[in-house]
C-alpha cells in the first residue's frame, strides 16, 4: 500500500498509479489503486470536518472558539465567491461549488501531506467534468426548454449547428484537462526531483511543493469551479 501513495526522497519514487490490490467481480479483476486510497483519506477529511463543524454550530456560542472562527470564515468566503458570480442563482448551486471547490482544493495540496493528488488522475478530473456539464444542460433545458436550446444550436445560422455542439461536448474535456494537466504536471516535476536528485533534495523542495501543491492547486480549483459557475449561470441566464 506504501508504494506509490507517500511521497519520499528514495530512488523507488514515481508519479505512476499502482495497484493497491484487486478482487474479483462477475469474472473480471478489478484494482483498488492509490488514487482510489487517496480520494477516500481526502473524503474522511472533509466527512469528518463537516461533522465537527456542524456539532460546533449547534452548540455555539457568543464568544467563538478557533475552530468555529474558521467553519465560519470558510462558509463566508465561499458565499461571497459563488453569490458574486452566480447572483440570483447562488443559492441553489452553493452547496455543489462549495463542495467541489473543498474537494479539489485538499485534492491538489494532499501532495504536501505526502499523498498523490487524486486530481492528477483523469479519472478523477473527468468525473467531475461530466458532474459540471449534466449539470450545465439540465439547467439549458430546465430554463431555455427545447426550443430555446435547439435555437442556440443554430446561433446565428443553422450551419453553425455542428460547431456548437462540438462546442458543448468540449466543455467537459476542456475542464477536465485542465486541472489534470496542471496538477499532474507538478507531480511529474516533484517525481523527477526526488527520484533523480535524492541525495541532495534536502529541505529545499519544500519551495516547489509550497508552489505546485498550495499556490498552483489553490488556482486551478479557482479556475475549475469560476468556470463551472460561469457555465451555469449562462444556462440559467440564457434566453431570458
Amino acid at each position: 500500500m506504501g508504494q506509490g501513495i507517500m511521497l519520499s526522497g528514495s530512488q523507488d519514487i514515481d508519479f505512476m498509479i499502482h495497484g493497491v490490490f484487486s478482487y474479483e467481480l462477475f469474472g473480471q479483476t478489478v484494482w483498488i489503486t492509490t488514487t482510489h486510497v487517496c480520494v477516500l483519506i481526502v473524503m474522511l477529511v472533509i466527512i469528518g470536518f463537516c461533522i465537527a463543524a456542524g456539532r460546533t454550530v449547534k452548540c455555539a456560542s457568543d464568544v467563538p472558539g478557533t475552530f468555529q472562527n474558521i467553519a465560519e470564515l470558510v462558509v463566508e468566503m465561499l458565499d461571497k465567491m459563488i453569490g458574486g458570480v452566480m447572483g440570483k442563482f447562488s443559492p441553489r448551486f452553493r452547496n455543489y461549488i462549495g463542495t467541489i471547490f473543498i474537494f479539489i482544493l485538499l485534492s491538489n495540496i494532499s501532495g504536501l501531506f505526502g499523498l498523490r493528488p487524486p486530481t492528477a488522475d483523469y479519472g478523477v478530473t473527468l468525473a467531475l467534468g461530466i458532474m459540471t456539464f449534466t449539470l450545465i444542460h439540465f439547467n439549458k433545458f430546465k430554463h431555455q426548454k427545447v426550443k430555446g436550446v435547439i435555437a442556440g444550436l443554430c446561433d446565428p445560422w443553422p450551419i453553425w449547428a455542428p460547431i456548437n455542439v462540438i462546442g458543448d461536448v468540449a466543455v467537459p474535456i476542456s475542464l477536465s484537462l485542465r486541472l489534470f494537466a496542471n496538477v499532474l504536471s507538478g507531480t511529474v516535476m516533484l517525481a523527477l526531483v526526488y527520484g533523480l536528485l535524492s541525495k541532495i533534495a534536502i529541505v529545499w523542495p519544500a519551495a516547489l511543493h509550497v508552489y505546485f501543491d498550495l499556490f498552483s492547486g489553490a488556482i486551478q480549483t479557482y479556475v475549475f469551479c469560476m468556470l463551472t459557475m460561469t457555465y451555469i449561470t449562462d444556462a440559467c441566464t440564457t434566453g431570458e
